[in-house]
């Protein structure tokens, strides 16, 4: 299959998937329809809103113009290869997050071989089946499993700073990527105008917070008005009424008076000073700063742990979890990896 067909099938995916979100499917938008409304069935995270959200973030990014220029950077997608099998371990903190993993393996003119989260197994394998319907070609270079990896060339594995251990152990001794936790911060300057605090709020509150995207951390600068802030992410106040979220609610509320410690309470979400980065379900870290260059010293430092940086000078508020297709998770750049020689191949 040529670079060119691959592009075609995908460019053609994400045209079904935006018609089908549309209701202007007949094929597929009732299929879809189900799908996206069931999902919180079987993980009651995946309502049926982040489901929505999800997939429609991935079919807006595949157009032909965004697969040409994303391709476009790398002239050795165009060579003949020998297929190898990649290994990918998916995760599954938020609805079809192992997705840029699947199109950069196939894109690239490998076969995947993927593990998916028992917690968000339907939505990529319809689209799997839904990519192999446009061009059946890759059939034979899509499958998943549900036992232990083997028979791979290489492996690309997402998970938690536990799992990695354990991914090391098995798979340190192939060529890879593990990935580990990572989190996202926002920089306030203290002068924002309602809408980008109100797109900031959809960076926080976007899949209840657990995506490595989504930010989990605020700094803003010393006195700075809280209440003008959390005014403008009142329209995100209906998250208290997702049972599960509701109870790291109450729990990290509980600990917090136990402990006597200080915290804000919006009435849906607790806004806690903490240097740390990664914050509970629930709650938002924020850091008090006095000069842009203490932030931007503290993001040196916890550059490894990073995922994200929202902010003017960084990415658009309400953008966090709008990945393009050449924004790379933990900033390793996959293609480059399954297109290096003693990889793939490359004659």
């Amino acid at each position: 299959m040529t670079l060119r067909e691959r592009i075609e099938a995908f460019s053609e995916l994400g045209e079904i998937l935006r018609s089908s979100l549309d209701g202007m499917n007949e094929k597929y938008s009732v299929t879809l329809a189900n799908l996206i409304n069931s999902q919180h069935l079987k993980n009651p995270w995946f309502t049926p809103e982040n489901v929505r959200l999800a997939v429609k973030a991935i079919a807006d990014e595949l157009t032909f113009d965004n697969l040409t220029t994303w391709t476009n950077s790398y002239p050795a997608l165009d060579s003949v290869i020998n297929p190898l099998n990649i290994g990918v371990i998916m995760a599954g903190n938020i609805p079809l997050v192992g997705f840029h993993d699947f199109i950069s393996v196939l894109i690239s003119g490998n076969n995947i071989l993927a593990k998916t989260s028992t917690k968000d197994a339907e939505l990529i394998v319809f689209i799997a089946d839904l990519l192999c319907s446009i061009n059946p070609k890759f059939e034979k270079s899509v499958s998943f499993t549900d036992t232990i990896l083997s028979g791979f060339d290489a492996v690309i594995a997402s998970g938690s700073d536990n799992t990695s251990r354990y991914f090391e152990y098995y798979f340190g001794k192939h060529p890879s990527i593990i990935r580990k936790n990572r989190n996202s911060i926002a920089i306030i300057e203290g002068n924002e105008q309602s809408a980008e605090l109100e797109a900031l709020g959809t960076d926080i509150f976007s899949y209840f917070g657990m995506g490595c995207r989504n930010v989990s951390k605020i700094y803003i600068p010393e006195n700075h008005n809280f209440e003008t802030m959390i005014s403008n992410w009142s329209l995100f106040s209906d998250i208290i009424s997702h049972n599960k979220y509701a109870n790291n609610y109450d729990f990290n509320k509980a600990v917090y008076l136990v402990n006597r410690e200080n915290f804000i309470d919006t009435g849906y979400m607790l806004l806690k000073k903490n240097s740390a980065l990664s914050s509970p379900v629930a709650v938002l870290y924020y850091e008090h700063y006095n000069s842009p260059d203490y932030v931007t010293q503290q993001i040196e430092i916890m550059k490894d742990r990073i995922q994200c940086v929202v902010g003017r000078s960084h990415i658009p508020f309400g953008n966090s979890q709008l990945p393009r297709l050449w924004d790379y998770a933990d900033g390793i750049d996959t293609i480059e990896f399954l297109l290096k020689k003693y990889i793939t191949g490359i004659s």
